[in-house]
């Protein structure tokens, strides 16, 4: 069964091109012109992923995803977006969305964002057998750099402060702490986190390390996520 997409954009004529890329690329779609018809339709036939543009009229595409998270849907969205500033990505970030797309995008790099997504969603999944589903259970808390994590439950703390996480962030944590002290290169990363290497200009990876970073750092303690410039990322307490 192909998976199901359903695709929020307001623009005609991006919303028509779209649709009709993702149809070619084998994805079963269903799109609509704003976020009062997103949300209708997300109740009635819940997708495998959304694809929200953030600009559209009434209720916006930031709206939709903070009242779908709200309900406990983790559905995940990938954001559509001609904002470019920092500020306006982490509010795609905090909304809950999962990865975004900055306009004018090429589809290629939608369709593999989307790849990622679909991939990291089946991997989460609980239904695996044998002794990959085993580790998982058995690794469920790890702590690293004064980090504690549960990940069956998907919740983290640093110190006695939990933290609130998106998905993406969450992952990216846990990928941290489990190799705590070890200098983790871009490339790795995006490997591990997203399934794909979207190459030396993208700044998704700094985005997020931004963002995990504001929400694990506190005054007067030591900065956790350090930047090792040219090579990629480490966790650890100095």
């Amino acid at each position: 069964m192909p998976h199901t997409v359903l695709l929020a954009e307001d623009d005609r004529a991006i919303r028509h091109a779209l649709e009709r890329a993702l149809t070619l690329e084998g994805y079963a779609v269903t799109a609509v012109a704003d976020g009062v018809e997103a949300l209708a339709q997300a109740h009635r036939t819940p997708p495998d992923v959304l694809l929200l543009d953030v600009m559209m009229p009434g209720i916006d595409g930031l709206q939709v995803c903070r009242v779908l998270r709200a309900e406990g849907v983790s559905t995940p969205i990938l954001m559509l977006t001609a904002l470019v500033e920092t500020a306006d990505r982490i509010a795609g970030l905090d909304a809950g969305a999962d990865d975004y797309v900055v306009k004018p995008f090429d589809v290629e790099e939608v369709f593999a964002r989307l790849r990622a997504l679909l991939r990291r969603t089946a991997q989460a999944g609980a239904g695996e057998p044998g002794p990959a589903r085993e580790e998982r259970v058995s690794d469920r808390r790890i702590e690293g750099a004064g980090v504690r994590m549960d990940v069956q439950a998907r919740r983290a703390w640093r110190g006695g402060r939990e933290l609130e996480l998106t998905r993406t962030e969450f992952e990216l944590l846990e990928l941290l702490v489990r190799n705590a002290g070890i200098v983790l290169d871009h490339a790795t990363i995006y490997d591990r986190i997203w399934g794909y290497d979207f190459g030396p200009g993208s700044k998704n990876l700094a985005v997020y390390v931004g963002y995990l970073r504001r929400k694990l750092d506190v005054p007067g303690a030591p900065q956790l996520i350090h930047t090792v410039r040219g090579v990629g990322y480490v966790l650890r307490e100095e």
